[in-house]
């Protein structure tokens, strides 16, 4: 256990280092929270913009640290010869994919931290709904975009795992629920965004954190089939060399 914490806490040191992974996994949701809430846009059923626009940011933060921040740094340790040569000390290869998950779910804690700030002491929004659907939401979230990262980063190349996982964020952020319904994108585009994960964490966000919370079962069970089909196709590609 202590290896794994000893490790956990320097995946998260060295995901802060990174400049550009501080860029994507804390200041972007919380400029595009300040950005959005500022301009007032939101859906009009919403009372403020910021009930309608935390749940998506929660949603960005997750997806920005599981899907890009941890794919393409596990990438790039793999292309480096350092996911081989961690995996054959008594660390294990078990262990070192645990601590690289606990160090996603640490980051993350400190996004969702900061978005609660923002948007609580910034546009006066104050908890409401049902906490514990939120927190499982989140949970099933971070889960599922973690392992969307490691299937990108065990079976494509470092630079394709760069660019895919960027153009993934771009989709995500665009079509998938976080900053406008998908509901309301034209045509195709609608039922595209309903199919993607994004929108299914930024949903059960909104439904569990409403003034009458609902339970986000479906969402919750979109989030569930998307991290069990990751980590089955992930468990079958994956390279540590």
């Amino acid at each position: 256990m202590e290896a794994l914490l000893a490790q956990a806490r320097m995946e998260m040191l060295l995901t802060l280092r990174r400049a550009e992974g501080v860029l994507i996994t804390l200041v972007v949701p919380a400029v595009l929270l300040v950005f959005f809430a500022s301009l007032g846009i939101a859906p009009p059923e919403y009372a403020q913009p910021v009930d309608f626009l935390l749940p998506g940011m929660l949603a960005l933060a997750v997806m920005s640290t599981g899907l890009v921040s941890l794919g393409i740094r596990t990438a790039y340790e793999r292309s480096y010869g350092v996911l081989k040569r961690l995996g054959s000390t008594p660390l294990g290869r078990g262990r070192l994919l645990a601590a690289k998950v606990l160090s996603v779910v640490a980051v993350v804690a400190a996004e969702i931290a900061l978005l609660l700030a923002i948007a609580a002491f910034g546009y006066g929004w104050r908890p409401g709904g049902s906490l514990l659907w939120a927190l499982l939401a989140l949970v099933l979230g971070t889960a599922a975009f973690s392992s969307i990262g490691l299937l990108l980063a065990g079976t494509l190349r470092a630079e394709t795992t760069l660019a895919a996982a960027n153009g993934l964020y771009l989709l995500l952020l665009l079509l998938g629920g976080i900053v406008w319904p998908v509901e309301r994108l034209p045509g195709p585009l609608a039922l595209v965004g309903l199919l993607l994960p994004s929108n299914a964490l930024a949903e059960a966000l909104r439904l569990s954190l409403g003034p009458q919370p609902v339970a986000p079962l479906a969402q919750l069970l979109a989030l569930l089939l998307w991290c069990a089909g990751a980590l089955a196709v992930a468990s079958r590609t994956f390279r540590w060399e």
